[in-house]
């Protein structure tokens, strides 16, 4: 027997289950399907089991350098067995939380793949959900008013090289390694692929990274990818630009092997293992699309302002449409879907106002333009740049490398964009991101007094910099 709902959605990941609550709390009968596990791709193979890696590599790091601080430990060993057991811990107690969070919103929750009908008995228009339950037991139907894909992303390959999983991995695979390898070749040079050089290179692996743009982190402010290479050089992590990785020159022969074309010369590069880090691509398939009329371009799905698709009681947020693949940015997304379809009145979100976060070590965050984009769409800039080296606070952190830079309208005197690189700086971006949905400018940070001592008085610095007034520095 179908079962009716205001509002099904497709995928329980951070998207899907955070719109499930705002429909719950607007008062709306809500349904999540979700084929794996509530959580999704952030909770179970991304955001937090990489971020709880990334903290036991700090750590292991940091206790191997505490003579620096007057510290003297007898024996510093890595448990690798234990850094995963502590991964799933917090992975296992996050995922009973959000179950929790069903339950106390009364949502349903199936357990399944779901699939989009055609117009059927049920409805006159694409949207019935046709959910084949994991435990095998007959399908449910649901027929919902409304219809909110959340399916996600997965790892994304270079066409014809293939994924082994043992040899040749993806951060899926990585993510469930039981033993450190030697060496790994890292291809891609974005957010993900180095935040993972940064984790293996603390855990004691050889690192080597192939990037084909012209600098890693090439999204981001140069001076960031400038910052985060050098530091990373001095650890020992190799950065090779410039490459274009030949998929059909890899050998995979109790490790890998691959070449890689740099200024027109191929240059071979070895290790025990290689991860695959080149973006992520929308999980479209499968889910009934071709019996709606939904536009799909380059993969993903297209949506107007407020997530609807060209099925108009149809909605799509996430990754599975591209855009920014962030897990706050898929629920801001969410939330924003569910209100619109509620009837309320909502603004569409402004992605230049998204704090951008990459959890090496150092640390990286912006959040608006970079100084390059603001000149390219027109700006007059102004730019104020302040260096950790210079703030007490990060002497005695004993993480003093990176800097806090302003970008600001020299006609205006709007903050533009904050850029960051230094200890913490992920927590420190969203005071950025205030300043910039408020329209601040560098004075009013800058006169908004920071407490000292202080890693945010950086931000005071480097606003008071703009206009030549830093005091520290």
């Amino acid at each position: 027997m179908a079962k009716e709902y205001d509002v099904v959605i497709l995928g329980g990941g951070t998207g899907g289950y955070v719109a499930a609550i705002r429909a719950a709390q607007l008062g709306l009968k809500t349904a999540v399907v979700e084929k794996g596990k509530l959580g999704g791709t952030c909770l179970h193979a991304g955001c937090i089991p990489s971020k709880a890696l990334l903290r036991s590599a700090e750590v292991y790091a940091q206790t191997k350098q505490s003579e620096a601080f007057g510290v003297f430990a007898r024996e510093v060993r890595l448990d690798f067995a234990q850094v995963q057991a502590r991964k799933q811990a917090i992975i296992d107690q996050l995922h009973k939380g959000i179950h929790m969070l069903m339950k106390k919103g009364k949502i349903d929750v199936y357990e399944g793949t779901g699939r989009i009908l055609g117009p059927s008995i049920f409805s006159p228009m694409p949207g019935t959900i046709s959910v084949e339950m994991n435990d095998g037991t007959e399908n449910e139907m649901l027929v919902p008013k409304y219809v909110v894909i959340a399916t996600g992303s997965r790892p994304r390959t270079l066409p014809g090289l293939t994924i082994d999983g043992q040899f040749v991995m993806t951060s899926d695979e990585a993510l469930r390694m039981e033993t450190l390898p030697a060496s790994i070749i890292i291809v891609g040079g974005g957010v993900i692929g180095i935040e993972w050089a940064s984790m293996l290179n603390d855990f004691g692996v050889d690192v080597t990274v192939v990037e084909y743009a012209d600098r890693i982190l090439p999204t981001e402010d140069r001076d960031v990818s400038k910052e985060i290479e050098k530091i990373l050089k001095q650890r020992g992590v190799r950065i090779v630009t410039k490459a274009k990785v030949l998929p059909d020159t890899l050998v995979v022969e109790n490790g890998v092997r691959i070449q890689a074309e740099i200024h027109g010369q191929n240059e071979t590069f070895t290790a025990e293992k290689m991860l695959v880090s080149v973006g992520r691509q929308a999980n479209v398939e499968g889910i009934g699309l071709e019996n709606t009329d939904i536009v799909i371009e380059k993969g993903f799905i297209q949506t107007n302002e407020y997530y609807q698709t060209k099925e108009k009681h149809i909605y799509a947020i996430g990754d599975v449409i591209g855009g920014l693949q962030l897990a706050h940015v898929a629920s801001h997304e969410g939330i924003i879907a569910i209100e619109h379809l509620a009837g309320n009145t909502v603004h569409p979100l402004d992605y230049t106002m998204v704090p951008k976060c990459i959890y090496s070590r150092p640390e990286a965050a912006s959040v608006g333009l970079t100084e390059e984009e603001a000149k390219t769409k027109g700006y007059d800039v102004k730019v104020g740049k302040f260096p950790f080296k210079a703030i007490g606070k990060a002497l005695v952190y004993g993480e003093a490398e990176g800097f806090v830079k302003i970008v600001a309208d020299a006609k205006t005197d709007d903050v533009l964009g904050v850029h960051m690189v230094g200890p913490h700086v992920t927590d420190m971006i969203s005071e950025a991101g205030l300043a910039r949905v408020l329209n601040a400018t560098p004075w009013e940070i800058a006169h908004t007094i920071h407490p000292h001592p202080t890693l945010s008085e950086a931000m005071m610095e480097a606003a008071l910099a703009v206009d030549g007034k830093a005091i520290h520095f």
